[in-house]
């Protein structure tokens, strides 16, 4: 794993010497013409040389990038250092006396380079701050959509499938009542039917017997017998009736009557609606309104105790410019600039264990529980999500993007998480390329202006990675104990971090190079163990064993 180790065991090495032969003080400035360090003694000199008069010497944080070196292919002695605007190709000082370009405007290659470095720089920071975070979303917003779809269509399918099922059981019931209904009609005709067919049975057998009587009595040989009989009566023939038919009425129905009971599905009758896209933020690009410049010196501003905790261990600004101040008891208070205690409250907490998000809510980690927790406007105490079995330390949200970075252990492991406030996994930080751990324990986390996740483990030292999870750098003191606390960024980007060890508080620049001892013994620090710049570029510092904040100015 590359290590970036700084030596600070000596004071000619606390520093980014100055490129002057033999001078070896503290470089402070930057010529952009000739690419030299200079001190300010080294700077004054430099300017001071007829020739140097039109020189752009800056501070070394706002130094101009170094054009890469590129030899002429025509002319392979001179180097490629001016632009031809017509051609859009970089030439060098021979090429421009050359036929083709005669009448061309030429522009120094360095200063178009710069600007388009600075183009693809803002470019890339709008890409990644903007633009794949935006698109992200609307893609989470598409598969949620794809879910919602689903889950509408299986309800509304439910639903049909319940209704024709309710109308196939009405039908069955009406046609089985209809069934016993006309086999009640039947069993009455019928027997209405037997009744008469018996009664004509029974005629008859009456007509038979009366005809063999007949013929018995025409039959005789005595006359006076024929004559002497009765003449007989035929009775009636029984009086019948023809049953009336029952009849059946078919229902008068069809495809459009069976819909209407049973609901037809509804398309919508409006367009879908565009998917609002969020503006991007104008602050993220806009140029400072002047430049914030580094001081070779820091003042002391003020101090002022913060009752409510032991000591003071972390330090946070909401967006109501007042201070969320903590200790290692878990004792949480909000103070404004002065030190004033406004609200105090007790949690499970640790070092660097609590933030403030960007709508203004507190949360923090509960190593006790494995939770992040937040904190409503009555104090009372509410989980976020838990972390599983690994334990949370240190919490920042990003001011980017809102995420939350969250460093926790586990059985010797130890790693920096992302998530989104819902506790959704976006992003796991535990290996660099080669697969080897880079932490050990992840205390305190912020994050810089071009996304880097800056984390203090008090065991190994100041570890960076980029938005992506990268690793980029490991800061550390060679042959000299180091033992980092609390961290933070500047408006420059540049990294502070206190050396609970040395008494000191560190200043790099984002690339992890040392720039000086910001804060020493001398200026009335005494056990650091957490910074923080507020938005008018004040740097708080909380020390151990004392419930005193200090205030300097360094920035101007």
């Amino acid at each position: 794993m590359a290590v970036a180790e700084i030596n600070v065991s000596n004071a000619a090495q606390h520093f980014i010497e100055c490129d002057i032969e033999e001078c070896g003080r503290n470089c402070e400035f930057y010529c952009n013409l000739c690419h030299q360090r200079l001190c300010k003694q080294c700077r004054d000199e430099h300017l001071k040389s007829p020739g140097n008069k039109n020189h752009e010497v800056v501070l070394y944080q706002q130094r101009q990038r170094h054009v890469p070196v590129e030899k002429c292919k025509i002319h392979p002695n001179k180097e490629k250092e001016m632009l031809c605007e017509e051609c859009q190709i970089p030439v060098c000082s021979r090429c421009v006396t050359q036929r083709e370009h005669r009448g061309h405007t030429f522009t120094d290659l360095e200063i178009k380079y710069e600007e388009r470095y600075a183009d693809f720089q803002e470019e890339l920071s709008k890409t990644t701050v903007y633009f794949l975070p935006t698109s992200k979303d609307l893609q989470k917003e598409i598969k949620k959509d794809v879910q919602d779809i689903k889950d509408t269509m299986t309800k509304m399918k439910t639903s049909m499938k319940t209704e024709g099922e309710s109308l196939k059981s009405l039908v069955d019931t009406v046609v089985c009542e209809n069934m016993k209904e006309m086999e009640k009609i039947e069993h009455s005709l019928l027997d209405d039917l037997n009744t008469q067919d018996k009664t004509i049975d029974d005629y008859i057998t009456y007509l038979n017997n009366l005809k063999k009587e007949l013929h018995k009595s025409l039959s005789s040989t005595e006359p006076q017998k024929l004559m002497s009989e009765k003449k007989p009566k035929i009775r009636s023939i029984p009086e019948t009736t023809k049953p009336a038919t029952p009849g059946f009425t078919a229902g008068q129905y069809n495809k459009s009557d069976v819909t209407k009971l049973l609901g037809k599905m509804q398309i919508p009758g409006i367009k879908a609606v565009r998917r609002k896209i969020k503006p991007m933020e104008i602050r993220e690009i806009r140029p400072a309104p002047r430049p914030i410049t580094a001081s070779a010196s820091v003042i002391r501003v003020r101090e002022f105790k913060v009752r409510g905790v032991n000591r003071v261990f972390h330090i946070i600004q909401d967006q109501l410019e007042r201070l969320w101040i903590s200790d290692s008891n878990g004792n949480l208070v909000q103070a404004d600039l002065q030190g004033n205690v406004i609200r105090k409250i007790r949690t499970n907490g640790s070092q660097g264990y609590h933030t403030v998000t960007q709508d203004g809510e507190l949360i923090f980690t509960d190593g006790n529980m494995n939770t992040i927790n937040g904190i409503n406007q009555n104090d009372a105490i509410f989980t976020y999500f838990n972390t599983s079995d690994w334990v949370p330390l240190g919490i920042h949200s990003s001011h980017i993007n809102g995420d939350l970075l969250v460093g926790m252990t586990k059985s010797g492991k130890a790693k920096v998480t992302r998530y989104n406030k819902t506790g959704e996994e976006l992003q796991t930080i535990q290996r660099d390329n080669n697969g080897d751990e880079i932490y050990d324990t992840p205390h305190y986390i912020t994050e810089n202006m071009n996304g880097d996740i800056c984390t203090s483990d008090s065991l190994l030292g100041v570890v960076v990675v980029n938005k992506f999870g990268r690793y980029r750098f490991l800061y550390r003191v060679q042959e000299s104990k180091f033992r980092p606390y609390g961290i933070c960024t500047d408006a420059l980007s540049q990294i502070l971090v206190c050396d609970g060890y040395s008494n000191t508080v560190h200043l790099l620049d984002q690339d992890g190079q040392f720039l000086s001892l910001l804060l020493t013994p001398q200026h009335g620090v005494k056990n650091p163990l957490t910074v923080c710049v507020d938005d008018a570029n004040n740097l708080y510092v909380g020390q151990d064993g004392t419930q005193i904040v200090a205030v300097y100015s360094y920035l101007q």
